[in-house]
């Protein structure tokens, strides 16, 4: 099987929050920041804010890798529960 590895930094989103998308999307929590699930692993890095001026905005690394086949679907599902509406 092929795999592919992604990298994206997410930006507003809490880590516990991105913990919690994966582990609804088949993850299992083996440690912090680390889930796998069946085609895939993940782990998540905490990084300092992104500061704009004097906002700072939380920032958290996301690597995947994944089984081939399952990129498509996983990004889509991913996207989705990580969506957020402007204003």
């Amino acid at each position: 099987m092929s795999r592919r590895v992604i990298v994206r930094e997410i930006r507003g989103i809490p880590f516990f929050l991105l913990v919690m998308y994966l582990q609804e999307m088949g993850g299992k929590l083996l440690s912090e920041g680390y889930l796998q699930a069946p085609g895939w692993e993940a782990t998540l890095t905490r990084m300092e804010p992104f500061r704009i001026g004097s906002l700072a905005v939380g920032q958290t690394r996301l690597e995947i890798c994944i089984e081939e086949s399952l990129v498509d679907e996983f990004i889509a599902r991913f996207g989705q529960k990580t969506l957020r509406a402007g204003g």
